[in-house]
């Protein structure tokens, strides 16, 4: 059953070398890192050998230079082929901080070794205990003196941080009480976390329901070089609103390759499987919930492709990078569920990897930002609502 995009498709090919890249990583390789919590290295080598995570990179740094649908692209693929992207999407779309608002010998130094693999950009240090989805409540402080700035505090639900070189940091510049406006005084941070690990620096795993390599991350009178500041101090949450946008499309767009993954698993099962001599598909009890989730997914998809048509475009795309997130997270837990309601029992096994893709694609619908924000989000920025928090 084939769910890809027809031949007119601008990222065919991107596609089917992303297919053929995945299909040296079947169900077993996952299972394996699943059971001991491994962090997938040779899958996330391989596709920064293949120039897949710095398909946003510009070619003058030595990316490809692709637009925001050709990085959606490579992630649906990646999901709908049974793989995880999670391992090391985050890099897709933390670099565009550098890119758009760090100096020209930031992305001299940093572009070109992401690009590569030499260095990996995957820990995105923003979330805190205390503040949870209130970015402006955060405070984890970084007060300059001389040429470099002493941070101190901690976040959490940093993933890969064990498994990254650099960190984008958000950290409070000026105290809160000494601001005008809530979103000033926070500023972003390139941190080189080889540097400082173990000097300044401790990562504590966290262990969740999904292998996610998730991180609370400490930081005790750390050290940051003054040059390592993104951009204009006081400045750096606009800088990661920035790039909020492009995160929740690619994500969207992962949810919509699970949803193809768990919705051609359960229309083959349902096909073969044969329960008093008939197969289980020819139950309408069977086949609307699939169907139905499937329909969920057209529609999730569509408004995923146009927040990235609007993206590439340079058109503001907020309302649609929030509703497709949020859609497509529902549309992927509805196609799990048909999925482990038609396999039964089976679905629950290990080998089928159905269990573990649905745990992955739960995350989801809480991650990066949950439904309820999006909610408040186009309550209050579409439609008009009073502000709810």
């Amino acid at each position: 059953m084939d769910h890809t995009p027809s031949s007119t498709d601008e990222y065919t090919e991107i596609r089917e070398e992303v297919r053929k890249l995945c299909a040296r990583f079947p169900g077993e390789y996952w299972r394996k890192l699943d059971e001991v919590r491994g962090y997938p290295t040779a899958f996330v080598n391989a596709l920064t050998e293949s120039g897949y995570l710095g398909a946003l990179i510009p070619e003058e740094y030595g990316g490809a230079g692709l637009k925001l649908a050709g990085a959606a692209a490579i992630l649906e693929t990646v999901q709908a082929e049974g793989c995880n992207g999670a391992a090391c999407h985050a890099q897709m779309y933390i670099m565009g901080t550098i890119l758009r608002h760090g100096s020209e010998a930031q992305k001299r130094a940093y572009l070109p070794k992401i690009a590569t693999g030499e260095l990996r950009l995957q820990a995105f240090g923003v979330t805190e205990p205390g503040s949870g989805t209130d970015t402006t409540s955060l405070r984890t402080f970084a007060k300059k003196e001389g040429d470099k700035y002493i941070v101190n505090g901690q976040k959490v639900w940093t993933s890969r941080a064990e498994h990254s070189d650099l960190m984008l940091l958000l950290a409070r510049t000026t105290p809160r009480d000494e601001t005008r406006k809530k979103t000033e005084g926070l500023s972003t941070f390139i941190v080189d976390m080889r540097t400082v690990l173990g000097k300044g620096l401790t990562i504590r795993p966290i262990r969740t329901m999904m292998n996610h390599n998730s991180c609370e991350v400490f930081f005790d009178n750390m050290e940051v070089p003054a040059e390592n500041l993104v951009g204009v101090e006081g400045k750096g949450f606009r800088y990661i609103l920035d790039g909020m946008n492009a995160e929740r499309l690619l994500i969207a767009s992962e949810c919509i390759g699970d949803a193809k993954w768990f919705t051609a698993k359960s229309t083959a099962y349902a096909n073969e499987r044969k329960v008093f001599n008939r197969p289980i598909g020819q139950n309408q009890g069977v086949q609307f919930p699939i169907a139905r989730a499937y329909t969920q997914m057209r529609a999730a998809e569509l408004l995923v492709r146009e927040g990235i048509r609007k993206f590439d475009a340079g058109e503001p795309c907020g309302e649609e990078a929030n509703m497709a997130k949020m859609l497509a997270a529902e549309a992927s837990w509805a196609a799990g569920e048909a999925c482990i309601q038609t396999h039964g029992g089976f679905g629950f096994a290990e080998e089928y990897d159905i269990e573990r893709k649905f745990r992955e694609t739960r995350l989801y619908q809480v991650a990066p930002i949950s439904t309820n924000l999006v909610l408040s989000y186009v309550a209050e920025h579409v439609l008009g609502m009073p502000r709810s928090y």
